[in-house]
């Protein structure tokens, strides 16, 4: 990391990927108050799965603050989504982050993580044990909870039983459920098991591709919860802005502007992904969201501050296409 620094300075972007979870935190951890560091696995990852929680916002109306959400599955894509939500929590209510977590529940290979459970705890799971007396399995865990949010993260494909989804669908008008582990054979349940146990009530999507699924005469589309819809645009938007750090309110706006690419036609469908055939679009307004930050934060070296940041955006954005020198 010295040497990377000292050849290509201050403003080089280092984008940790596929390290193991015990490393990857205390890699980002060690240098994320040193170097420019992005890790995907983690924040992209926590990213995208809070653009699609906040445009869910828009689909069924409330706010982030109102729900309640269970993982199934706490390394580190469920540790580091359960902590951008909570920071968005944060953020809307001004509640402190510690109370934040609260709204936030995680059931590992050992069942609901708990009080009682702390001392054994990896340190990065011990800020999401709460008061709770011990429940063992996924389905008691809903029960007991009550969560308006299940988001599966467990690389553990077929864990969102038929008990699980009529159990979320039973104090839920629409259960929004979110089955993030790729590749599909490990995702914790079908689009068409998500649509047809919860009697197509549940706003759904996926780490990995499924065709839109016809339930009582509607068809539903599940949006892909990909982290290409942000790591390119995320780049971008730190390269362009000349940014010596990462900061957690970079990822916010990403999530933000990602949210506001859903359109209503996109919502009619079930969506709270855009289209995958716009990511350039997308991708600019990400990049001139996260710059924004950088620019707000004081944290951006390229000076001055382009006018308009969607369209400097854009001519910094490579284009695929042959010059036609005849």
């Amino acid at each position: 990391m010295t040497a990377v620094k000292q050849n290509y300075g201050e403003k080089v972007l280092i984008q940790f990927e596929d390290f193991a979870n015990h490393n990857a935190f205390e890699l980002l951890t060690r240098y994320g108050t040193t170097h420019l560091v992005f890790n995907d696995d983690i924040q992209g990852t926590a990213s995208v799965v809070l653009a699609g929680l906040i445009a869910a916002q828009k689909l069924l109306g409330g706010t982030l603050s109102e729900h309640t959400y269970l993982f199934l599955g706490a390394g580190e894509a469920g540790t580091g989504i359960a902590e951008l939500i909570a920071l968005e929590i944060s953020r809307q209510t001004k509640a402190p982050i510690e109370e934040c977590r609260k709204k936030v529940w995680l059931v590992d290979s050992k069942g609901l993580i708990v009080n009682s459970r702390k001392e054994s705890l990896q340190h990065f799971k011990k800020p999401w044990a709460h008061e709770h007396e011990t429940v063992g399995n996924l389905v008691d865990a809903v029960k007991a909870i009550k969560p308006t949010v299940l988001i599966g993260t467990s690389g553990k494909g077929q864990t969102f039983t038929q008990d699980v989804i009529e159990a979320i669908s039973s104090f839920n008008e629409r259960p929004i459920i979110l089955a993030l582990s790729n590749p599909t054979s490990q995702s914790e349940c079908t689009a068409e098991q998500a649509y047809t146990w919860s009697k197509g009530r549940a706003v759904f999507a996926t780490g990995s591709p499924f065709d839109p699924v016809e339930y009582d005469g509607k068809i539903h589309v599940p949006g892909q919860a990909n982290n290409a819809y942000i790591f390119p645009g995320f780049g971008l938007g730190v390269v362009m802005s000349g940014a010596i750090r990462v900061h957690d309110d970079m990822l916010l706006a990403a999530s933000e502007a990602l949210a506001e690419q859903v359109s209503e036609e996109n919502f009619e469908k079930g969506l709270i992904y855009p289209p995958f055939s716009n990511i350039r679009k997308i991708s600019a307004h990400i990049a001139a969201k996260v710059a924004a930050k950088a620019y707000e934060l004081g944290l951006a070296s390229r000076r001055p501050q382009p006018k308009d940041l969607v369209k400097y955006a854009e001519s910094c954005m490579y284009s695929p296409v042959y010059r036609n020198y005849r």
